[in-house]
């Protein structure tokens, strides 16, 4: 019901994590990262599964001993969606769970550590299959680009990426994607801007130790939402003190408001004024929490008012235009016969969604 999405994606080559294309045109990837100990088998896999069941695509996970690499390997054998392992400093961690099937590693070539580990290290992803992901942050240069620049600044954490990809380059290495992060939303946008015109590979986004959920969901949507509208990113990881499953409902609340990717109900929905006929705010709520479980992209508007209520559901698949006692309701923007009890609208609205959908996935399959 909209025009065509404007934004043209940056060109950038392709590589697989796992079953997940990254890059080219493929959609842009949303991954979030557990937060439990990696040697708790049993917390991890159970948040694993809860990420992904919000629609993840990947999964990060932390592996700083070889205790823990033991204990990946039996996280990998029970997770729904590919993992990568986060590694710094020993490489032979990141041998070990190339060997227990890790889909992508999370490295830095330059702390690694000698040329021969480095070069043990790619050798292993390329007999593997592995692709690697360079993450350079503004909290953790080398001290010789601190040094050199006083303090984080674009140029810097360009400098800093641009180290590690040329030690891959020298490998023979293509299969990886960059990261640039930084806790500063001008930082991060200036320094993937500069990164975007210097390589090819894909681009992993993220605003580092963005805060909590509610600043730290503003503060991603900001700078994200800045670059992917230049066309630049080709997956993300929205980063907060948070439960990582809100992660991934921001990821897609971002992507949706771009049109660049759409998962579950897009709610249009008035502020809520003294022309309501409805309680906007409890109904919002309630259909949040009744319709969490719709994966299938659709959009819904609840309008407490008949100034707004029927232009928004022109552009909607199911639309409430306010009205005193009974509202009215529109499917694909025309008005039905069907009018709903205001007193019981995110009940019946509920109804109306399911059979909705139910008569969509229906069609789906006689086609």
């Amino acid at each position: 019901m909209f025009a065509e999405n404007p934004i043209k994606r940056r060109e950038s080559t392709q590589i697989r994590v796992g079953n997940v294309l990254i890059g080219g045109d493929a959609p842009i990837a949303v991954q979030s990262m557990t937060n439990t100990r990696t040697t708790d088998v049993a917390a991890t896999v159970a948040q694993i599964q809860a990420i992904a069941k919000a629609g993840a695509d990947l999964v990060r996970v932390s592996v700083p001993t070889m205790e823990a690499a033991e204990a990946f390997k039996l996280i990998k054998q029970q997770s729904p969606i590919p993992l990568v392992a986060d590694i710094h400093f020993d490489y032979r961690i990141a041998l070990k769970v190339a060997e227990y099937g890790v889909d992508c590693l999370r490295i830095n070539p330059g702390n690694i550590g000698r040329e021969d580990r480095i070069r043990a290290v790619v050798d292993c992803a390329r007999d593997y299959n592995i692709p690697i992901r360079i993450g350079v942050n503004g909290g953790s240069l080398e001290a010789d680009i601190q040094e050199k620049y006083r303090e984080p600044t674009p140029e810097a954490l360009v400098e800093s990426a641009m180290r590690h990809v040329e030690i891959l380059d020298r490998l023979n290495f293509d299969q990886f994607k960059v990261s640039v992060k930084a806790s500063d939303v001008f930082l991060a946008v200036g320094a993937y801007r500069l990164l975007a015109k210097q390589i090819k590979q894909p681009l992993h986004l993220g605003i580092t130790e963005a805060g909590g959920a509610r600043a730290g969901a503003v503060k991603s949507a900001i700078g994200l939402g800045m670059l992917l509208a230049e066309g630049i990113g080709d997956t993300l990881r929205i980063s907060l003190a948070a439960d990582p499953v809100e992660e991934v409902k921001v990821a897609f609340d971002i992507l949706k408001s771009l049109r660049i990717r759409s998962r579950g109900i897009n709610f249009i929905a008035c502020p809520s004024c003294s022309r309501q006929e409805f309680d906007v705010i409890k109904t919002m709520n309630q259909l949040e929490e009744r319709l969490e479980d719709v994966i299938e992209p659709l959009t819904v508007s609840v309008i407490g008012c008949v100034v707004n209520g029927p232009g928004e559901a022109l552009v909607s698949d199911l639309g409430v235009a306010g009205a005193s006692k009974k509202s009215g309701f529109y499917i694909n923007g025309q008005r039905q016969k069907l009018r709903l009890d205001n007193e019981q609208v995110a009940e019946q609205l509920e109804q109306q969604v399911r059979d909705y959908l139910q008569q969509k996935i229906a069609v789906r399959q006689l086609d």
